[in-house]
């Protein structure tokens, strides 16, 4: 019997098994437990509801059918299985975690994580009974909670865990407002690959697998590729694609600095699309090895050991296709200006892969107040478009309510029209020449090509200590640029 389940139903759901945690768990660890559950109550009512209606089409028999499931759930090791025992609740469901991974090798194995479920100092019995029956109290068929719905609910838990545990969540959260404007930008088609290389919870990925739902186009043929370094946020990224519907996918947990995941042969894989958020200027990375990297990802130069932006960034760059690719990369603003990075955004201004620059508001990078641009590149740029680069400020199109801020569908609209026209705007968007740029010591600070007007907008402490930094570093950057010049013209008066 169908029992739909509506969102704001779904939302009050899933957030209350987080609630049921609070005393025993911090909010950090929150997903630990609450995907893996999440996802095994799903598993089993879609078995169940794939069974009925295999019965009913084709008899009894059909029950034996591996064509009959989608996944298989071997004996033991289904929901009401575990939900009937009465002690050693933790073990039970790490073993039917254990069988449902064993049988499913391709899909699933390594996606129920590998948290502590046998601890009873943090996850008594009573608990994870509680748990158990509350996860009990609706249906996650598909009939009741179709794919899409299933994973709004999950992106909505994704972010409750994220705003309820700080930063810690900045590894798996990504504004999603942010996300559908750098999908609605490169315009994803049917066919495609699309690839994160640092992806997440694969929000990137899903948005892509979004946007064409909502064009209504096909899909169900997109290759989706995404790695995580993190074991855990790569399960959740595994166990949001299925519950979206997306059954095309390669999720991979390693290091993709140190260990890319997808090669051919010598050379990088190469994709249509990338849509990634690298990490923030991380310092604990193998800049020697980068040195001599055998894919060739030190093409613009070797980053500084104290930043590896510009090691993703070269990574995606060269893991576009030569004829289609093309990527958006959401950066901390300091990889525009940065004088340890100057030679290699010298070198990047000058291979004429860069189309846009494009700075957005404050808040929008998930718990910091700093303000982000989003990079777009493309391998193959129309003609009109070569040894030019399109500058936007947008940022005061954003909008901030009940402390969140977010980018509103007029606000995603007017800065995606701008792109793709590739147009000049009064105050708001300007085509600069790459040898203007060049001029500028490849400086890609939006202001000094768009200037703005002085405002008295106030600002919070962590924003104007944000504001500050960047002022500093750019202030220090012009010194050092002018003690350069000032030995240069001693040494020449002294020939």
């Amino acid at each position: 019997m169908s029992s739909k389940i509506t969102i704001d139903e779904l939302e009050k759901y899933l957030w209350g098994s987080a609630v049921l945690l609070r005393t025993h768990v911090d909010a950090g660890a929150y997903k630990q437990y609450i995907f893996p559950l999440l996802f095994f109550k799903r598993l089993s009512d879609v078995y169940d509801e794939e069974s009925r209606n295999a019965k009913e089409e084709f008899g009894e028999e059909a029950l034996e059918w591996d064509e009959s499931h989608q996944f298989k759930i071997p004996a033991g090791a289904h929901w009401s299985d575990v939900r009937n025992v009465s002690k050693d609740v933790g073990k039970a469901i790490a073993e039917a975690f254990h069988k449902i991974e064993a049988a499913n090798p391709d899909k699933l194995q390594g996606i129920f994580g590998d948290a502590s479920w046998t601890n009873k100092n943090r996850l008594p019995d009573r608990l994870l009974k509680d748990l158990m029956e509350h996860f009990s109290s609706k249906t996650l068929s598909i009939e009741n909670c179709p794919a899409d719905e299933l994973g709004q609910g999950y992106e909505y838990l994704i972010k409750q865990f994220a705003d309820d545990s700080g930063h810690t969540a900045q590894e798996f959260y990504t504004n999603r407002t942010v996300v559908n404007l750098m999908t609605e930008m490169l315009k994803p088609q049917p066919g495609e690959s699309i690839y994160d290389p640092t992806c997440g919870s694969a929000g990137m990925l899903i948005s892509a697998v979004a946007y064409l739902k909502q064009q209504k186009k096909e899909w169900r043929n997109l290759a989706i590729y995404g790695q995580e370094i993190v074991t855990l946020t790569s399960a959740i990224a595994r166990m949001n694609l299925l519950l979206h519907g997306v059954q095309d996918f390669q999720i991979v947990n390693a290091d993709t600095l140190k260990t890319p995941a997808f090669t051919d042969h010598a050379k990088l894989q190469q994709f249509d699309l990338v849509l990634a958020n690298p990490p923030y200027s991380i310092k604990n990375w193998d800049r020697t090895a980068f040195e001599s990297d055998k894919y060739g990802r030190n093409f613009l130069g070797t980053p500084p050991q104290g930043r590896a932006d510009y090691a993703f960034f070269q990574h995606i760059l060269k893991s576009m296709d030569p004829i289609s690719g093309r990527c958006a990369i959401l950066f901390p603003h300091g990889v525009l200006f940065r004088g340890e990075e100057q030679e290699m955004r010298e070198n990047l201004v000058r291979s004429d892969l860069i189309e846009c620059v494009l700075g957005i508001g404050r808040n929008l990078f998930y718990n910091s107040p700093m303000e982000a641009c989003i990079v777009i590149c493309r391998t193959k740029k129309p003609a009109a478009r070569k040894g030019k680069i399109l500058f936007i400020n947008a940022k005061h199109e954003v909008t901030r309510k009940n402390a969140q801020s977010y980018l509103e569908e007029s606000h995603i609209k007017k800065i995606a029209d701008a792109y793709l026209n590739y147009e000049e705007i009064d105050k708001f968007s300007k085509v600069v020449s790459t040898k203007d740029v060049l001029a500028n010591d490849g400086e890609l600070t939006i202001s000094l090509y768009l200037p703005e007007e002085n405002t008295d907008e106030i600002l919070t402490i962590e924003e104007a200590v944000d504001a500050w930094s960047e002022i500093s570093e750019r202030t220090a950057n012009e010194y050092t640029k002018l003690t350069k010049m000032i030995k240069e013209v001693n040494k020449d008066a002294t020939l």
